[in-house]
């Protein structure tokens, strides 16, 4: 476990995984479907997202993408994912993403997460600065990021293309290790 708070915790994925994050990415998949597209198309049904979990974990093995959840201490409900990727490891630079269920919006725990993750991150595995990018209409990772002093830095134009949409604009803040 990487952390714990207000009956929740932050565990790296494991294959054990796969039957939760399915059911997690179908019962939200109106969510994500705009900023998770990819995550979405790979949990659609349980073999895929066997598939997913094992790709994830190896990649997590091998520091090339880390995926942690966000569970329930006591019912072990998914409520959450966070992924720290487009690691650089010559400039220690990563990016968070992460998605929350609809049963768990507004109640703090991304934020939290993030706080939790951006500690493990900076000492655990040595990075040095953590992006989030973010579209500005997205008003609750907005708020993620700069609870969490994240500062924003200069906006990308046309930096996130959603399927069947038009480009986004999208803000980056970053976070830098004292």
């Amino acid at each position: 476990m990487v952390a714990q708070f207000n009956g929740f915790e932050i565990n790296p994925v494991h294959e054990g995984d796969a039957w939760k994050i399915c059911d997690f990415c179908v019962a939200n998949a109106d969510r994500f479907k705009h900023y998770f597209p990819k995550t979405l198309e790979q949990n659609l049904n349980p073999a895929l997202s066997q598939l997913f979990v094992e790709k994830k974990a190896k990649q997590f093995k091998n520091e090339e993408e880390f995926l942690f959840t966000i569970k329930h201490s006591e019912t072990r409900e998914l409520a959450g994912l966070v992924y720290i990727k487009e690691l650089d490891w010559k400039t220690k630079k990563g990016e968070f993403a992460y998605c929350i269920s609809y049963t768990f919006e507004g109640q703090g725990l991304t934020s939290k997460t993030i706080n939790a993750l951006s500690k493990y991150a900076f000492n655990n595995l040595g990075l040095k600065t953590l992006q989030i990018i973010v579209n500005k209409g997205n008003l609750g990772s907005v708020t993620v990021a700069t609870k969490n002093n994240f500062g924003w830095q200069k906006t990308i134009l046309k930096g996130f293309t959603p399927p069947g949409e038009q480009p986004l604009d999208m803000e980056l803040y970053e976070l830098y290790k004292n």
